[in-house]
């Protein structure tokens, strides 16, 4: 679908423009997105019932997308993927044209409020950019319409209780699922409607079509308290199609270095299985971290693993057990002490602080940006 996008792209944006306006939108990010939804809620009222009762995450992610968004307008190909990619995801919720329209409504409205200029020109930047992200957005769920459902029905048939937060989930969608190693899908329970969050899925595709989750519950999560605590084998969920751009280069060939961070482990462990199945033989070091040994929930999975594969080396790292007799020390530090990674195809999730930590950390000791493919931990509040 990408095509000529970049030539086209440039053709028609003025990118400067629009990133020089947005930056005062980002200095009152909480300002801004309250007033383009209550600008959006009361033009078009009816969209209220497509959110969920709380908006607090959902201003947080219009947030981040929007940000990514205009600050990538001068990568148009890498941002036609992430573009496609949330155009295919928006079906879950019933996103149509006319929404395009409106919600273009409320941010043209919103950025003229608070950008500290705005002129004709302007403006005309915004009206371009938008008019070629929503139309790649639209164009690419209509040609997912032909292809997949907007959402999956998934039975959950095994559930098991890691610790006391952490639960690993199988489940088993009512539809082949097409997904790669890396990505996550959006889960949405019968306990909370309308509400969905984000988790990743653990392992690469198998032949019977399941898939696990490693689900954390986080103070005042609705969604993952509710996996944790109150799902049962039996129990059906939905989960919106799979997205996530962490995932194994097409012509990958580098050794590997995986850092997990908690429940971060679950697109990571996606990956080695990915290479596992692959048969290359590449060498893999798996860093898993947690802050005391009991949270290192998948360790014995994880050993088995390394058992029968000797090109990967699996090394637990805990960081606030003194009483722990291997590795200690936060992860970031760890991995830059531990080895020289600077030929190496990199892989970093968990959460958001150690992920930016690990990739300085990275970025000092040689390795390029390039290859350091990161996300933060899925399953937030």
């Amino acid at each position: 679908m990408t095509g000529n996008l970049g030539w086209r792209w440039h053709m028609t944006l003025n990118p400067r423009l629009v990133k020089e306006s947005f930056a005062a939108v980002e200095r009152v990010a909480d300002k801004a997105t309250a007033y383009f939804y209550g600008r959006l809620f009361a033009k078009n009222p009816h969209l209220r019932g497509m959110f969920p009762p709380s908006m607090d995450t959902q201003r947080d992610r219009l947030f981040g997308s929007l940000t990514r968004i205009v600050w990538s307008l001068d990568s148009p190909d890498g941002l036609a993927g992430y573009l496609e990619q949330l155009g295919r995801d928006h079906r879950k919720y019933g996103v149509s044209a006319e929404h395009y329209a409106a919600i273009g409504d409320a941010l043209l409205a919103t950025v003229r409020k608070f950008a500290e200029e705005w002129d004709e020109e302007i403006e005309a930047a915004w009206t371009a950019a938008y008019a070629a992200a929503s139309g790649l957005m639209s164009r690419a769920a209509e040609e997912d319409a032909g292809q997949s459902p907007p959402w999956w029905l998934a039975e959950v048939i095994d559930h098991e209780l890691r610790t006391p937060d952490i639960a690993v989930i199988t489940l088993r969608p009512d539809q082949p699922m097409a997904y790669r190693p890396g990505q996550y899908v959006s889960v949405q329970t019968a306990r909370w409607p309308r509400v969905w969050r984000p988790f990743s899925i653990a392992n690469a595709p198998r032949e019977d079509g399941t898939l696990r989750l490693h689900v954390r519950a986080v103070p005042g999560g609705w969604v993952s308290g509710s996996l944790v605590r109150h799902t049962r084998i039996g129990d059906t969920l939905l989960l919106g199609p799979p997205v996530g751009t962490m995932t194994l280069p097409q012509d990958a060939s580098r050794d590997v270095l995986c850092v997990a961070g908690g429940t971060g482990l679950a697109p990571i462990k996606a990956l080695v299985e990915q290479i596992v199945a692959a048969g290359r033989r590449r060498e893999v070091h798996l860093l898993f971290g947690a802050r005391r040994a009991e949270e290192l929930y998948d360790l014995a999975d994880l050993a088995r693993l390394e058992a029968r594969h000797p090109w990967l080396r699996v090394l637990p790292v805990v960081s606030d057990d003194p009483e722990y007799d291997g590795v200690r020390g936060k992860l970031p530090e760890v991995v830059e002490r531990f080895h020289s990674w600077a030929s190496h195809e990199v892989f970093v999730c968990g959460p958001p602080a150690m992920v930016d930590a690990t990739t300085q950390r990275l970025q000092r000791a040689g390795v390029p940006l390039t290859r350091i493919h990161r996300d933060a931990v899925r399953g937030a509040p």
